[in-house]
Formats: structure tokens, C-alpha cells, sequence
């Protein structure tokens, strides 16, 4: 049977309006919202501009737990009043969470003040939202807040325009935490994913070979030329500097039996970039273009295999690749989850598979084949 609107006592309403009690507010919210929700009812305009009005003010006049089972409640509600929505949408978040996850009844314009004028925590829980618009996405990102755009990111339900992800994509050069979410988002077009290839961790290259179609070669092409290009503006330096001729001076060193890791590191730590070059290729006996390839590959997977299989301590290891990072001249400072990964890996490589890759590179210098057997191997020794 469906009630009329004669069935709602307005007069107890008023009633229990004035009742100022925690008890009677607790009331007064359940009851308007059980007529708001109550599928047999059948508000006339009146008696609901007055509930409305009624929830409005009481809002803020009850209990964060009082307020927050009301929002639970009318989240999933189309018939909820959208002034009520609004408001609770940007109350404390422990009340507008629910809202903000749910509610379908926000419009964008509602979503980006959220975003715009409330806390890191409204932020991050509208990223997580059910649906976003492109709109409300750049309204996230404009944050500039790392965790908000990594969490929109994550969110398979969020649309981000075409414009923003090749914008997110160049901010991945820099901020790792981007690479895997933007790579494994099924709106990441082929020509972003490539662009990322040359700056990305070998694992997340075998994921960008396995999901796009790509031509490796002429990929792995493009970061040798990089690696060229770094090698040819230190090679300009050292020559303005009178140091011409490295190669000469790390012959007769390892003749000598001179080659130190402290040596090595001395050298990167004066930017004397071909020396250090130089030096590691008699300490390996790679030939110089794929050192160069270590020395500027993002990840660090093969400086680490190189220590490990000529025998670097760890502390030296460390040393080489967070000056190698600066060498790579990149204006940010290397984030410490970076080198602690690259530092587990050193730690799990085992020296013998080390030095079977490196025999590997000395005379097929096949870097991609070699940094998958490690990503392989990760469990146990890297496969060659």
C-alpha cells in the first residue's frame, strides 16, 4: 500500500525539530530519512523542501557517527535531496567518504570544488571513485600531488583526456611511482607506451614488448643514441679540460694493476664521465658503447650485474650508481626506493650467473636478452 502524503505528521517533525537532545536528533535524522527512502511514499513538493531544509540544518547539528550512517545511507539513493548530497559530500571525510565513492548525484562542477577547496584525503578518495569524468580527472592532476594523480592512475574507473596521460607520461621520466600504474591503464595508446620505453626499468620494457605491438630494435636503437649523445657532451667536456685520451690512462692503469673501485669512483665523483667509463670497461671488459648503455640505463638492472660479476662490494656498488644517477643529469634526487630495489637485486644476483652474463655481453653485447634472464631469474639465479 502507498502512503499519501496525509501520512506524513508534519507536526511531529516540528516536534522533534525542537528537540535538542543527542536522542531526538538521532531521531529526527532517521525518520526523514526513512521517508525520504521509503519506497511505498509519496511526498508532496512541500514536504519535501521541508525534510530537506530539516536534514540541512541538522547536518552540522549531530554526532560524526549520526551523520556518517546518513550519508551511507543516501549514497546509493537517486531520490536523495542533492542539497543534502552537497553537504555531505564536503563534510569531514569520514562523513563524505561514502558520498564521494558513490554518489552519482554529484555533478563535476560539485566534484572539482571538492577537489580544489578540501583536504588531501577528499582528494584521494574522489580519485578512487567509482566513475570519473575527464574533467574531474584534471581537476586531480592539477593537484600536482604525487599520491592523488598515482591513485587516479590505479583507478580503472577514471577517465583521463588523451592531453593529461601524455602530460602524466612526462612526468614519469622523473617520478617512478607513474611508470607501472600509466603502463598498465588499457587507455595508454602505443606512442606513449614507446615514449616510455627509453626511461623505464627493464621489467616494465618486457611489459611495454609483450602488450604493444613495438619494434624493439628500433627502440633499443633510440637509447643507444641517447646514451651516445650523454657520451659525446662529456667527451666534449673532458677534451675542453685537456683529458683527451682516458682510454690510454685506464690501459695503463689495469697494466699496472692500479684499477680501485675507489678509483672508479673518484673519477665520477670529479665528472670525469669517460675516465669512469674507461676505467669499468678494463675492470669488465665490456666494449665502450654498452658501458655507456649501463651507465645511462634507467633501472640500474646491468651496472648490478657488472658488480656483481667483477666483484664490487656492495657499498661501492652503491656509491657508483647513485653518482651514475647524477651523471645521468636529471634535476631530481634519486628516490630511495630506487636504490634499495636496485640493492635488493645486487643482493639476490648470484655471482656466477653474474659472470656468465657478462661473458654473454663481452661477446654479444644482446642487452635486452640479458636484463630479461635477470628479470626472469629473480627468484633465483638469472638464467643465460
Amino acid at each position: 500500500m502507498t502512503a499519501s502524503s496525509e501520512d506524513v505528521n508534519v507536526e511531529e517533525l516540528l516536534r522533534l525539530a525542537r528537540d535538542k537532545s543527542i536522542e531526538g536528533r538521532k531521531q529526527l535524522v532517521a525518520v526523514v530519512s526513512d521517508l525520504f527512502l521509503a519506497k511505498n511514499t509519496v511526498l508532496m513538493e512541500r514536504e519535501r523542501a521541508l525534510m530537506t531544509d530539516i536534514l540541512k540544518k541538522l547536518i552540522h547539528d549531530v554526532a560524526v557517527p549520526v551523520r556518517r550512517a546518513l550519508a551511507e545511507r543516501l549514497a546509493a539513493e537517486s531520490t536523495a535531496p542533492h542539497d543534502v548530497i552537497v553537504a555531505l559530500a564536503s563534510d569531514d571525510i569520514e562523513v563524505a567518504a561514502p558520498i564521494l565513492l558513490k554518489s552519482e548525484a554529484l555533478l563535476d562542477i560539485e566534484l572539482i570544488e571538492i577537489v580544489r577547496h578540501r583536504s588531501l584525503q577528499h582528494q584521494l578518495t574522489i580519485a578512487m571513485r567509482r566513475s570519473l569524468s575527464e574533467t574531474v580527472s584534471d581537476a586531480l592532476v592539477e593537484t600536482g600531488n604525487s599520491d592523488v594523480i598515482k591513485t587516479l592512475l590505479e583507478n580503472p574507473d577514471g577517465r583521463i583526456s588523451e592531453a593529461t596521460m601524455a602530460y602524466l607520461v612526462d612526468q614519469s621520466k622523473t617520478i617512478d611511482s607513474f611508470q607501472e600504474p600509466i603502463l598498465r591503464r588499457h587507455d595508454l595508446s602505443p606512442a606513449l607506451a614507446k615514449k616510455m620505453y627509453v626511461w623505464v626499468s627493464a621489467a616494465l620494457r618486457h611489459h611495454i614488448v609483450e602488450q604493444f605491438a613495438v619494434d624493439v630494435t628500433a627502440l633499443d636503437d633510440t637509447i643507444e643514441a641517447i646514451s651516445r649523445a650523454h657520451a659525446g657532451k662529456a667527451d666534449a667536456n673532458a677534451k675542453q679540460r685537456g683529458h683527451d685520451k682516458p682510454r690510454e690512462l685506464a690501459r695503463r692503469l689495469a697494466e699496472a694493476k692500479q684499477i680501485t673501485s675507489q678509483l672508479v669512483i673518484q673519477s665520477l665523483r670529479q665528472g670525469e664521465i669517460p675516465l669512469f667509463e674507461a676505467l669499468l670497461g678494463e675492470m669488465s671488459g665490456l666494449r665502450p658503447t654498452l658501458v655507456r648503455r649501463l651507465m645511462f640505463e634507467p633501472g640500474g638492472e646491468g651496472l648490478a650485474i657488472v658488480a656483481r660479476a667483477i666483484d664490487l662490494e656492495k657499498s661501492a656498488f652503491a656509491s657508483i650508481f647513485l653518482l651514475t644517477r647524477k651523471a645521468r643529469s636529471t634535476e631530481r634526487a634519486t628516490d630511495p626506493r630506487e636504490l634499495s630495489r636496485v640493492l635488493s637485486l645486487f643482493d639476490r644476483l648470484n655471482p656466477a650467473a653474474a659472470k656468465a652474463v657478462l661473458a654473454r655481453w663481452r661477446r654479444d653485447p644482446d642487452f635486452l636478452y640479458a636484463l630479461k634472464s635477470v628479470e626472469e631469474g629473480q627468484h633465483g639465479a638469472p638464467s643465460v
